[in-house]
């Protein structure tokens, strides 16, 4: 049920035949799902060689014809939606239903581009003397490596793979070590699609190590990375020593802003359900809950039962709504998080410890009465764990959330316009959400500002980030 781990470097698959290979284990059993290879430092320069012999035919080719073998891509990949899905829960712990939407989401990311790259324009401007023509153009910036997390398996590397293939650039992406087997699939799409050898290469192996190896070689043009603030900045600067473009989408802290006029139980069922999504392990999870103090009540029981009558278990089967943790990593940091939150005197209402025997199960907790400089106030949770706190007035919410030194997401329910519009003002974001929680599609602009990075994947935005713009004067 499960796939075959293999690197995909210039059109070859290449397996553990005299590679270094590492256990990849499934998160609801804890048992080994298959041996993964990791690329060693010829596999490295080979994909770079193949990467650059790529570029020079992919970017030749018209923008139209490479939209037709993304769009054969998303067909493949909506037809084997349903293996890809048991792939990547098997990998990564998330239930089937959500592995299900983030295939299909894929899908229609790959669609988007291959239609958006057809639509790169320049524009002429208007030149000061006769005779004088003001060309603009955006070309392709070259190789991309790009470097991709484990928490959505396919959805992530397929927004860095569709940009660049739609923008005219070939890439070698390193995806998770953890999660991989919803890459290889991926990539095999493209290759079934008939995209030629060398556009596109997976590898993976010690992620310093390869990121280091990649990025340093004067064919990388440009980098793309999800994942940690620590280790985007550390990335940041390798790709600053070669003056390579980047793209950093970093860990975030997201805010959720209830004010009186809104119904309170209405928005703790709306955003409740957004929180234990993949068992809150989403970079753009609503993490620090204020509500206004006459809603404060009523919103944290709904959002308390909730969280009560969330099934757990295995998200292969049918009707379990949040599967395990991705990996013991995630279960040490809930039980830290849980634990600060009791010395600094919050109140457990839901959950609060490990779930079952074995797996890495963490039970979906909520906590009350919570200090703001307490860990789960300041630091990004990533897992199932909610703290839920009053506020008084609209200045003290938006000193309160605009505190920390993140900004990639931010979510606000009102009823009034006048509010709705203020707090869409003055939250310090790259994304917020009013009454939605629809913050993330293929045709608007996915990032964040301050220490949660900078550029953007989707919308139109998405697709300048692999461009680069020329100005030619023409006389």
């Amino acid at each position: 049920m499960y796939t075959d781990l293999k690197l995909y470097i210039d059109g070859q698959w290449l397996g553990a035949e005299g590679r270094k290979t590492e256990d990849v284990i499934n998160p609801a059993t804890g048992k080994v799902l298959a041996q993964l290879p990791h690329a060693s430092k010829a596999d490295l320069d080979a994909a770079l060689a193949a990467a650059d012999k790529g570029f020079k035919a992919w970017r030749a080719t018209s923008a139209y014809d490479r939209g037709n073998i993304m769009r054969k891509a998303a067909a493949l990949l909506r037809e084997r939606y349903d293996h890809v899905s048991k792939v990547q829960t098997q990998e990564q712990g998330k239930i089937y239903a959500e592995s299900r939407a983030e295939v299909m989401t894929s899908a229609d990311i790959i669609d988007w581009y291959a239609e958006e790259g057809r639509r790169a324009y320049g524009r002429i401007v208007p030149g000061r003397q006769k005779g004088v023509r003001q060309i603009v153009v955006q070309e392709p910036v070259g190789v991309v490596a790009a470097f991709t997390p484990w928490n959505f398996p396919t959805l992530t590397p397929v927004r860095k793979i569709a940009g660049a293939l739609a923008a005219g650039c070939a890439i070698i992406i390193k995806a998770s070590e953890e999660t991989p087997g919803g890459c290889v699939e991926l990539v095999k799409c493209f290759a079934d699609a008939g995209l030629p050898t060398g556009v596109l290469n997976l590898v993976f192996g010690v992620p310093s190590e390869v990121s280091e190896h990649l990025i340093a070689s004067d064919i990388v043009k440009k980098v793309s990375f999800t994942g940690s603030i620590p280790v985007g900045k550390h990335l940041a600067v390798l790709a600053a020593k070669g003056m390579k473009k980047a793209t950093m989408e970093l860990g975030g802290h997201s805010p959720v802003v209830v004010f009186d006029d809104a119904d309170p139980e209405k928005a703790a069922d709306i955003i409740s359900a957004f929180k234990y999504r993949n068992a809150g392990q989403v970079c753009i999870s609503p993490t620090r809950f204020y509500v206004q103090e006459n809603s404060y009540k009523k919103f944290l029981t709904r959002f308390t039962e909730y969280a009560k009558g969330i099934k757990v278990g295995d998200g292969m089967e049918k009707g379990i709504v949040m599967g395990p943790l991705a990996n013991p990593r995630r279960l040490d940091a809930m039980e830290a998080i849980v634990q600060d939150s009791k010395d600094r005197g919050g109140k457990i209402a839901a959950g609060g410890s490990r779930h079952g025997n074995q797996g890495f199960f963490f039970q979906p907790t909520v906590i009350s009465d919570l200090p703001d400089d307490s860990k789960l106030m300041t630091q990004e949770p990533f897992g199932p764990v909610a703290p839920v706190v009053p506020f008084k007035t609209f200045d003290e919410v938006v000193e309160r959330a605009n505190s920390l030194e993140f900004g990639l997401a931010a979510y606000a329910f009102t009823n009034s316009s006048a509010q709705a519009q203020a707090i869409g003002d003055a939250i310090q974001s790259g994304m917020v959400g009013v009454n939605s929680v629809a913050i993330s599609t293929p045709e608007t602009p996915f990032g964040g500002i301050k220490e949660s990075g900078y550029g953007s994947e989707g919308g139109i935005e998405g697709l300048q980030a692999y461009m680069n713009v020329k100005f030619i004067s023409q006389a």
